[in-house]
């Protein structure tokens, strides 16, 4: 039933000349279905405060709830057609009023941590695109019939805003920015095995889509406590994002997986000074996949010690000095930053603060629509590196959008980096043998085993057209700081 609502909105949404993408369709659908969620939200602790003999105040005004503008019902519980705005009615209410009215609630929330503030924030970073209210009002009725009560319901929804979050990644290369392949979030995820009471950060959050997993990793953990569950809601998981887009869905991403008010701010991660970070702003855990082939300005480049227009390897700066010591990262970075020479001294850098333990090189395809390679690096604050192991992920097929990357893909790595066990795809090298002049770390196999997998010629297609369109995004950038 779910997965039909959702593809009915999206055919609905394909006749508003405003809405042209997938980015298009996964916004408008984002900002309806956090309204729902929140009328959900509010009478499930209507409810509650009942049960306890209390009053409960609504977040809302009764004007602006659900169930007053978007779908009235009557005394027995059916939709009120008698009432319900419609055409022009419907949109200048929603332009006009509600916007407006959930905006102000930015300024009137107690601290960026409370729901008032994500409504505020969530509704003043985007705006209604759907100019027939005509199309609102089918929307509206649709989404109504969604259900965010039990727990199954909310993991199908989640699964379902999931699977629209990776056809946007599908889509194009803007969208591939907010999707990682869940598969290799989880193998990343397993290997820091983060713990109940650690703090989680990702400073270029995207969807969310690491504090998502890292959530269902903790959650189903054995034994939890109520407290455990409380400090899981609360003071565990914490995300930054630069992009409007990407800010609600992240919002709306780990409210369907079941955290009410997320740890998320809207920022430049990079326009913060690197020397004004103090140990209280410290975690334990970094997870991320900082967006790769940008070009950042010489006032942002000026608040880190190793200068470059890379936000890679900002981000990687970041990402070390956010850290608390003995804390562990796992960060997805271009595999060129293993030997060019415009990243010796962020290697350098690297190996003497941190022990990099691993490093996972992912094949070609791993992120479909970018045909750029990556790979994963391991690694733990407070002592320099001794030992490096090298894992070849090799799945023995050509991957793409058809044969995407699994589980079971992954499962060898996670298995053999227990124990850094070699292998024919795995090896360790010792850091001593790294040239001190270059600290080049793109080592071969000594093996001599090979990636078995050849690419199709639309692979090598695509990746022509993700790199043109990176070159074409980098020179506009420079264009932008000339």
């Amino acid at each position: 039933m779910f997965e039909q609502a959702f593809k009915n909105i999206d055919d609905i949404l394909r006749k508003e000349s405003g809405c042209t993408t997938e980015l298009d369709y996964t916004e408008q659908s984002s900002w309806l279905l956090f309204l729902k969620y929140l009328d959900a939200l509010e009478h499930d602790k209507a409810i509650e405060a009942e049960l306890e003999g209390k009053k409960y105040t609504f977040i809302l005004d009764e004007p602006y709830r659900w169930d007053a503008w978007a779908a009235p019902k009557t005394p027995d519980g059916k939709f009120d057609h008698n009432r319900a705005l419609t055409g022009d009615d419907l949109r200048d209410f929603v332009d006009r009023k509600l916007f407006p009215y959930l905006q102000a609630f930015k300024q009137k929330a107690a601290s960026p941590a409370t729901i008032e503030y994500k409504i505020g924030e969530i509704f003043s970073e985007i705006k209604n695109k759907i100019q027939s209210g005509y199309n609102l009002r089918e929307i509206c009725e649709i989404i109504d019939t969604l259900r965010f009560r039990s727990q199954s319901e909310k993991h199908e929804l989640s699964h379902l805003y999931e699977a629209k979050i990776r056809n946007m990644g599908n889509a194009g290369r803007n969208g591939g920015e907010y999707y990682t392949p869940r598969p290799l979030i989880r193998a990343m995820v397993r290997v820091v095995n983060p713990k109940i009471g650690e703090r989680i950060y990702d400073g270029a959050c995207g969807s969310a889509g690491f504090l998502c997993e890292a959530y269902d990793f903790l959650k189903a953990q054995p034994n939890l406590s109520t407290s455990d569950h409380q400090t899981l809601q609360q003071r565990t998981f914490y995300g930054k994002e630069k992009k409007s887009l990407a800010y609600v869905i992240a919002i709306m991403n780990l409210i369907l997986h079941g955290i009410e008010a997320p740890n998320i701010i809207h920022t430049n991660t990079l326009s913060e000074n690197l020397a004004d970070i103090q140990d209280k702003d410290r975690y334990e855990v970094v997870l991320a996949n900082p967006p790769f082939g940008g070009k950042e300005r010489k006032e942002v480049q000026e608040n880190f010690p190793i200068r470059t227009g890379e936000t890679a390897f900002l981000f990687l700066q970041h990402f070390i000095k956010i850290l608390k010591a003995g804390g562990r990262g796992a960060v997805v970075i271009k595999n060129t930053f293993l030997s060019n020479s415009d990243a010796a001294s962020l290697r350098k850098h690297l190996l003497s603060s941190c022990n990099l333990h691993t490093i996972l090189d992912c094949p070609s395809g791993t992120f479909q629509g970018a045909g750029v390679k990556t790979v994963v690096l391991f690694f733990e604050k407070g002592a320099p590196t001794q030992k490096i192991w090298y894992y070849q992920l090799d799945p023995g097929r050509s991957l793409g959008k058809t044969n995407p990357l699994n589980d079971d893909d992954l499962a060898e790595f996670i298995a053999l980096q227990q124990n850094f066990a070699d292998s024919p795809k795995s090896w360790t090298l010792d850091a001593s043998s790294i040239d001190q002049s270059t600290f080049d770390l793109s080592f071969k196999n000594p093996t001599g085993a090979e990636p078995s997998a050849h690419r199709t010629p639309q692979e090598i297609l695509d990746e022509i057209a993700a790199l043109d369109a990176e070159a074409a995004e980098v020179l506009a950038g420079i264009k932008e700081l000339l």
